[in-house]
């Protein structure tokens, strides 16, 4: 069993390997998305959509799978609404399934794109990395309602704002462990193409209630419904 399970995942990570062309820019500031006409949204792809609801029962654990490293930057150079969700310029760099990648960005998203055994969590951050052919690469935190997140609320602070962050500790907005499912998904907004890496990460991140409210008052459901996982499998480390 423990061999078949190497050759699907030896398979899977195959075909996610392959290069892709440099991803579409995301909608600007004055592409503001309308999240109640998502049937109505670009769409180019086809059956390996993003979000999707992840069945922790159904997922294949792999010894095979490779740690993430993250290695991010202490400075956020600026935080803005970009038209589809709060998001955050920072360098950074990565080490995922043995590849090389440059953090792009990272934003929010309220509530959960992602879904865990059909439960969403109040927000979910994208960790946006872009290797040398132009492959993505997106790490998801989810994030639940508990202790206040110092992190957290430098980026509530400088949203909009000329000034960027400095000391910014970017590890409190990950789980002090990345154990992860992954699986071959999409871009969550138009034009939604497909062949993007997803590790979605186990544990969670806290923010408070104050800070869920805050975030609020720029978004409150900017998330895209959850799509039909197909013939996928979702990976699950161990």
């Amino acid at each position: 069993m423990k061999k078949l399970l190497a050759v699907i995942f030896a398979l899977f990570m195959l075909a996610g390997c392959a290069p892709t062309p440099t991803q579409p820019a995301q909608p600007t500031s004055s592409e503001k998305l309308d999240y109640e006409k998502q049937s109505e949204w670009e769409f180019t792809s086809g059956k390996m959509q993003s979000p999707i609801d992840i069945v922790t029962s159904t997922t294949i654990e792999s010894e095979d799978a490779l740690p993430l490293t993250l290695t991010y930057s202490d400075t956020v150079e600026k935080v803005e609404d970009n038209g589809h969700a709060i998001e955050a310029e920072m360098e950074g760099s990565a080490m995922i399934n043995g590849r090389h990648f440059e953090l792009a960005q990272f934003h929010i998203h309220a509530q959960s794109e992602h879904t865990i055994d059909g439960k969403h969590s109040p927000l979910e951050i994208h960790f946006v990395h872009k290797a040398e052919d132009g492959r993505l690469a997106v790490v998801a935190v989810m994030v639940e309602v508990g202790t206040e997140n110092p992190a957290f609320e430098q980026v509530l602070e400088t949203i909009g704002s000329e000034h960027h962050i400095e000391n910014f500790e970017a590890a409190e907005l990950l789980p002090k462990t990345l154990d992860y499912y992954h699986y071959l998904g999409s871009l969550t907004t138009p034009p939604l193409t497909e062949n993007v890496e997803w590790y979605v990460l186990k544990d969670t991140i806290t923010i408070s209630e104050e800070q869920l409210t805050q975030f609020h008052t720029y978004y409150t459901e900017n998330n895209r419904d959850v799509q039909d996982l197909n013939d996928r499998h979702v990976l699950s480390s161990i």
